[in-house]
């Protein structure tokens, strides 16, 4: 994944680290946190720095939110299991040093700070006393993040924090990173988000570590100038050498100029060759244009949506107009998926439609395309990518089909391999239809 590579990160910088699925960004994380040895070179850290990291997983247990999110503390959690135990054996001194301890350590303002940073990324009054089984598990990723954030830390570890977050937890978590006093490096791929937090972009580039100074917009203007400037140096030495290539095949057999052919042959040996600029872009594809368009589209009046008896969205009057470019903004819960749902005429896979009442009025020649929150949910992990598209259109061509698939990554054989499900998380989305 990296060869050959040499990175120096300086205390205080935020470093959003970006490049391609697959280039090695979470391999990273786990080479500083000691999960994977270097084949050769090494990795040093600061004397007794500590790392705070963000897991992508959690079991459910029957243990309440805040206290899950204390147990990030981990010298919190030290420290109270000390004072248990020398209040067990009645070690008064043992215990004043403690508390000692557990008042520098602020131990009185540790359950407020964790209710905070719940409350920050979404979580309702009385949520902290809930069990972390009783949590979705977007929500559980939440819990991940913020017990990450309630350890103290040097360096702290964020593997795509973004994920599962509505705009008010990104905004609140954008500017909890920026206060942060410690090295903060993210994965994301959330262009605003690095904008607003990083100072430092960090990209994976052919088995290469590149460095850049400022956040990600700043960093795309830079790439770009190096590129350019890559492109122009190849340019000048492509024509370099065909000018001596060109003195070469003329002379080399002269007597009087053999010497000088030979000199040159020579020199081209010992030129360091320029690569020319080389931009990873393998995705290609377009919204095919319907042929006919009606106007409006799709509209309800008076609508009342939700689920059962529960009315989450009421009196509804909506008209969706051809070129329109309609955002639902919104915290979790407010109905934003009910709606979609609503618009769609049915529930997700395949469930009643969630318009309990209502005018729904379809356009003569309206075709939606649909892409689920639970898109992974729908697909046959045991068919190709081919096969997928096959169904949705099996009056189209193979050709197409796979030039179709080429432009989301997919080609060869790959395109008639069952689905991997890492890959079907990575790529969930082919808009076919």
């Amino acid at each position: 994944m990296l060869d050959s590579v040499s990175l120096t990160v300086q205390s205080g910088q935020r470093v959003a680290i970006v490049g391609a699925n697959g280039a090695g960004k979470s391999s990273l994380f786990q080479l500083l946190l000691g999960q994977l040895a270097p084949e050769q070179g090494g990795v040093s850290l600061p004397g007794g720095c500590r790392i705070a990291q963000m897991a992508q997983e959690v079991a459910a247990t029957s243990r309440s939110a805040r206290d899950f999110v204390l147990d990030g503390d981990l010298d919190l959690r030290r420290l109270e299991q000390a004072l248990q135990q020398a209040e067990a054996r009645g070690d008064d001194n043992a215990v004043a040093h403690i508390h000692g301890e557990l008042d520098i350590h602020e131990a009185w303002s540790a359950a407020r700070r964790a209710e905070s940073l719940l409350r920050g990324l979404g979580f309702q009054d009385g949520d902290a006393d809930r069990p972390v089984s009783a949590f979705s598990g977007g929500w559980r990723i939440r819990l991940n993040l913020a017990q990450a954030l309630m350890r103290p830390s040097d360096l702290l570890l964020l593997d795509e924090p973004t994920n599962h977050l509505d705009l008010d937890a990104c905004l609140w978590l954008e500017n909890w990173l920026r206060r942060y006093d410690g090295t903060l490096l993210f994965i994301s791929h959330d262009r605003d988000f690095m904008d607003r937090v990083a100072t430092h972009v960090v990209h994976f580039d052919r088995l290469k570590l590149e460095l850049y100074t400022g956040n990600y917009s700043a960093f795309e203007s830079q790439r770009s100038e190096r590129l350019a400037q890559q492109q122009a140096g190849f340019e000048r030495q492509q024509a370099r050498i065909a000018e001596i290539q060109r003195f070469i095949d003329r002379f080399k057999a002269q007597a009087t100029k053999a010497r000088q052919a030979q000199s040159r042959v020579k020199s081209l040996e010992r030129m360091e060759k320029i690569a020319p600029a080389h931009i990873d872009s393998p995705f290609s594809f377009e919204f095919p244009v319907a042929d006919k368009v009606s106007s409006p589209l799709l509209s309800i009046r008076h609508g009342r949506a939700g689920h059962g008896e529960t009315i989450i969205l009421d009196g509804i009057n909506l008209s969706l107009l051809p070129g329109s470019r309609i955002g639902l903004l919104g915290p979790n819960g407010a109905g934003k998926s009910t709606l979609m749902d609503a618009l769609l005429g049915q529930g997700e896979h395949g469930a009643a439609s969630t318009l309990i009442s209502g005018e729904r009025a379809c356009g003569e020649n309206l075709a939606i395309g649909y892409f689920a929150q639970h898109q992974l949910e729908s697909l046959d992990l045991d068919a190709s990518p081919f096969l997928h598209l096959q169904r949705l259109s099996p009056k189209a061509s193979e050709q197409s089909v796979r030039n179709f698939l080429g432009g989301f990554d997919f080609h060869g054989d790959e395109a008639l391999s069952p689905y991997v499900l890492s890959r079907a998380v990575k790529r969930p989305a082919l808009p076919w239809r």
